[in-house]
């Protein structure tokens, strides 16, 4: 078949830490030589787009910044759209706060002066965070903001807590759902990659390892999905049922062939 626009995850697809996973090279190369345009999509919020495009090129991936949307840069949309000049107070570590600030985002130390809690991931998560939160949502107005809904994240040796953890346990203690969680497979972040491809969703392909987060974003967007067995070993929802199913992305020539 023929794609216009290929959206590609990152880790579990392309990648498993620092290290390419087989046959993505040629996937990568491919899809590249088939479609007019190909977007990295990933809901790791640790690095900006120019980290994730550096790290593809020093794997011998060609990628550039302009190629890889993130979870925060889909956050950083949000907050400016629906939350401009906001005082955001970031339950998440200091790599995504650096990026909520270089983006403009008001940042505040105080919980209690906080008109958005935004969580994300943390491996140093803990008590003190959830006290801030119990501070923060205290006047019952503070909106609550998730970078990413991935409860866990494939590593090199083996899957970790992820983002989505964090964000489960801040809603605990403020006792209440989160106002948006950003990443995939939010409407927010599949706006942004068919806006950044350029092509109709119905001419595009997502390749991805999570069921619940990418093939439901394809599918919810319209688009032609394709799960790999690299990644994530998660239940597929009903709704978000593969249209395709590969070993790995090194297989992908057989659904453009």
């Amino acid at each position: 078949m023929t794609y216009r626009g290929v959206v590609l995850d990152l880790d579990g697809t392309v990648l498993r830490g620092d290290t390419l996973l087989p046959g993505a090279k040629a996937g990568v190369a491919a899809l590249r030589e088939h479609a007019d345009a190909v977007l990295f999509l990933t809901n790791n919020p640790m690095r900006p787009a120019s980290e994730h495009a550096a790290r593809l090129e020093g794997l011998g991936v060609d990628a550039t910044p302009g190629e890889v949307l993130t979870a925060t840069d889909a956050t950083i949309t949000y907050l400016q759209r629906s939350h401009d000049g906001a005082a955001v107070y970031p339950i998440a570590a200091d790599a995504i706060t650096t990026q909520l600030r270089a983006a403009g985002g008001a940042i505040t130390a105080d919980p209690v002066a906080a008109d958005v809690v935004v969580a994300g991931f943390d491996p140093a998560f803990g008590f003190q965070d959830l006290q801030a939160a119990v501070d923060a949502f205290a006047d019952g107005t503070t909106a609550l903001v998730g970078t990413d809904p991935d409860i866990t994240i494939p590593a090199a040796d083996g899957a970790k807590p992820g983002s989505g953890a964090i964000v489960q346990a801040v809603a605990g203690v403020a006792e209440r759902d989160p106002d948006a969680v950003l990443g995939k497979p939010s409407e927010t972040t599949a706006r942004l990659a068919v806006d950044r491809l350029g092509v109709p969703p119905a001419e595009c392909l997502v390749v991805g390892d999570r069921p619940d987060t990418d093939v439901a974003l394809g599918a919810a967007a319209g688009m032609t999905t394709a799960l790999v067995r690299t990644g994530v070993d998660a239940a597929t929802p009903a709704h978000a049922q593969p249209d395709h199913v590969l070993d790995s992305l090194g297989e992908i020539g057989r659904l453009i062939a």
